[in-house]
Parts: structure tokens; C-alpha cells; sequence
């Protein structure tokens, strides 16, 4: 069933194992530390083979476990498997604290190309409209500059952040505590079907697996190795928000915290964050993008709100239907020019006129299928 398959071994222990570490204070399950010591490979054979010590429980579902069915699973539901060494899976994951067996993948976004620059916005379920507005207009003003947003897709700060990524047409990843068939909460199958429009919903769980407590521990590790920076916008005292950060934290990654009011324990967490000086006060997009790509990076330099770069040509200085032409292009997914003619009810050639404008003021190219909007150098908006 595995034989010397490295990506068919890490299946079968996907299935057979849950990683199961909650924080990263914690020590590694006794079966985890045996592959990272043997392989994946070598780890499977050994279980099989009765070798490995305290493994009885995983021993018994190897029986039940089917590799071959699983793939037909995962085809089923649209989803893919990656493993390290695939083109998509991300650096972040190279840390072995992070690492899981495998990543499934449902959308058609890049995971490695979006997680390069990628943001992870958390906060409590019970949010505030405060605490809502926040995390929508970091959603959006992040996306807006092209980075990713990566949370979880629960009620109240994590869906606020991807509804505002998804308003300006930003790619975003939904880490989800479930398998990849699965939705948690169901009321937010559609928002989780929109991500994967643009994005990719992310998973280590296997087709069919529920939602389960410990499992939403265990999937913070994920939204923090695949963020640059990692944001809390509402966390009470002991908000599961603050364990992502806890995850950030040891992972070397930038913690930000959105204040809120003194008197509203919805912030409490947030509060004590940035009192210890275990998280940066942050209150905008711009804030967060100070921490997540520090100036002289060069990778990340043309991704920076550089206001030194010019003059200031905001979108504002666009005649009426430029404006509208260049409100319904996204900045990653390419538009064509029917599907911007058919959105605004204008003449193709009327389209055309405007993108040629657009283009060459640089607030939009022209891709291999379609058109995308541009930031010109300097604009408070790039």
C-alpha cells in the first residue's frame, strides 16, 4: 500500500495520525517524534511491522486504512494533496514543530506563491461591529496591496477579514479545522467556496474528518507558519486567537494587536499582549505591513507602502468611467473584457477605450487572458 511512496506514507500516517500538538510549549505526540527520527517510510513500515513502541492504537486502524480510497476521495470532492517538495507546498512549513503529515487543497490559488506574502488575521467568534469594521478594513487595505489574508473562517473576525479581502477581489486562505469535503461553521460554505474562487482552503485533515475542539488548536499552528505576520484584532483573556499568536511567537513570526476600548473585554486579550510588549499596537493596514515586510527586504520591497516613491496619484483623479472600468478589476484575477462590459452595462469598445487609459496612467495591465487593476508607484492605495 505505501511501499517506498514518500507522498503515499505521509497519507497513510495523515489518516492513521493527527499531529495533536496544541501549543507550541508542548512536546511532539511519542509517534511524531518516531518519523521525524525514521521517515515517514520508514516510520509506516516499522508500525506495520509491530516496531514501534505505544503505537497500538494507530496499529489497529492501519487495517482500515486505504490508501487508494483516499485519493479517490480527495479527486471526488476537487480537493489536491501536496507534500514537501511540491511546487506549492510553502517555506513556512519547513519548521518539523509545524509540519504536517500532508496539506489538502481545494481553489485555484498558488498556496506557496499566496503564503510568500500573506498576513494572518484572528480574533475572538464573539466579535464586536468594532472589532468587525477593523478586521474587514485590514482585510481589504491588505489585499488592496496585494498580500494575502490567511485565517480561519469563523463567525465573527476571521470571516469579517475574509469578507474584506474578498471585496477588492484579494486571494485568501481559509485554514480549516475539518477535512476538505467538510465546512465548520456550515453557514459559511458559500464564504468558504468564494475564497476558493481566488484563494485556496487548506487543510490537514482527510476527506470526511468533523470539527472537533483540539483540532482548531492544532490548525492555529498552520495560520501562523503560513503568515509573514501574524494579527489579533479582538481576543478576550482567553481568546484561542491568542494561542495563534502563541504559535507566532515561536515561530519567529511579528504579533500585532488592534486596541480596542478600555472598558470592553472583547480587547482584554489584545490589551495585555501589548502591555507585556508580547505584541505590537497596530491599527491599520499600513501598521501591519510595517511588521510584515520591514523596508530593505528585497523580496518584499515592491510589495511596501513606499510613500517616497512620488507623487500621490490616487484612483480619485480617474474620469467617471475609468473609475468604474478600474472598481471591477481585481488585483490577482484576471477580467476579461466581456466580463467587465456585461458588470457595467458598457459597449465593448467603450471598455477598451478605458483600459487603454488605465494602462497607460499604470493603473492596469493586460494579462495573458484578461486584465488586472494596478497600483502606480506612490499611490496611498499601491
Amino acid at each position: 500500500m505505501v511501499g517506498t511512496d514518500e507522498r503515499r506514507a505521509r497519507l497513510a500516517w495523515a489518516v492513521v495520525l493527527e499531529i495533536g500538538q496544541e501549543r507550541a510549549s508542548h512536546d511532539p505526540p511519542a509517534l511524531c517524534r518516531s518519523i521525524r527520527e525514521h521517515g515517514h517510510v520508514g516510520a509506516w513500515h516499522r508500525l506495520v511491522a509491530g516496531e514501534l513502541r505505544g503505537a497500538d492504537g494507530a496499529r489497529a486502524r492501519v487495517l482500515q486504512t486505504d490508501v487508494d480510497a483516499e485519493l479517490s476521495r480527495v479527486e471526488r470532492v476537487g480537493a489536491r494533496v501536496v507534500v514537501p517538495g511540491d511546487d506549492e507546498w510553502p517555506d513556512g512549513l519547513a519548521d518539523e514543530r509545524v509540519e504536517p503529515h500532508v496539506l489538502y487543497l481545494r481553489g485555484t490559488g498558488h498556496l506557496r506563491h499566496v503564503a510568500a506574502c500573506a498576513v494572518g488575521v484572528v480574533g475572538s467568534r464573539a466579535s464586536t461591529g468594532y472589532g468587525e469594521a477593523v478586521a474587514r478594513d485590514l482585510g481589504a487595505g491588505l489585499s488592496s496591496r496585494g498580500w494575502g489574508v490567511v485565517s480561519g473562517a469563523a463567525f465573527g473576525i476571521d470571516a469579517a477579514a475574509h469578507l474584506g479581502a474578498l471585496a477588492v477581489g484579494g486571494p485568501g486562505v481559509a485554514v480549516l479545522a475539518c477535512g476538505p469535503d467538510q465546512v465548520y461553521p456550515q453557514a459559511h460554505r458559500r464564504l468558504v467556496d468564494e475564497i476558493a474562487q481566488t484563494g485556496v482552503v487548506v487543510t490537514e485533515q482527510p476527506v470526511g474528518r468533523v470539527a472537533r475542539r483540539h483540532r482548531f488548536l492544532t490548525r492555529n499552528r498552520l495560520i501562523a507558519a503560513l503568515s509573514r505576520c501574524v494579527v489579533v484584532v479582538e481576543a478576550g483573556p482567553r481568546s484561542g486567537s491568542l494561542n495563534t499568536a502563541g504559535w507566532a511567537e515561536a515561530l519567529g513570526r511579528p504579533v500585532g494587536a488592534v486596541p480596542g476600548p478600555v472598558t470592553s473585554m472583547a480587547s482584554a486579550g489584545c490589551h495585555e499582549r501589548i502591555s507585556r510588549g508580547e505584541a505590537h499596537l497596530v491599527t491599520d493596514a499600513e501598521d501591519v505591513l510595517r511588521l510584515a515586510a520591514p523596508i530593505g527586504d528585497p523580496d518584499l520591497l515592491a510589495r511596501e507602502d513606499v510613500g517616497a516613491l512620488g507623487p500621490a496619484r490616487d484612483a480619485d483623479v480617474l474620469t467617471q468611467h475609468q473609475r468604474q472600468v478600474y472598481d471591477v478589476l481585481a488585483p490577482r484575477r484576471e477580467s476579461s473584457v466581456g466580463h467587465i462590459a456585461t458588470e457595467l452595462a458598457l459597449p465593448v469598445t467603450e471598455v477598451l477605450t478605458q483600459l487603454a487609459a488605465l494602462q497607460l496612467e499604470g493603473f492596469a495591465a493586460q494579462g495573458e487572458s484578461g486584465w488586472v487593476r494596478r497600483h502606480p508607484a506612490g499611490s496611498p492605495h499601491r
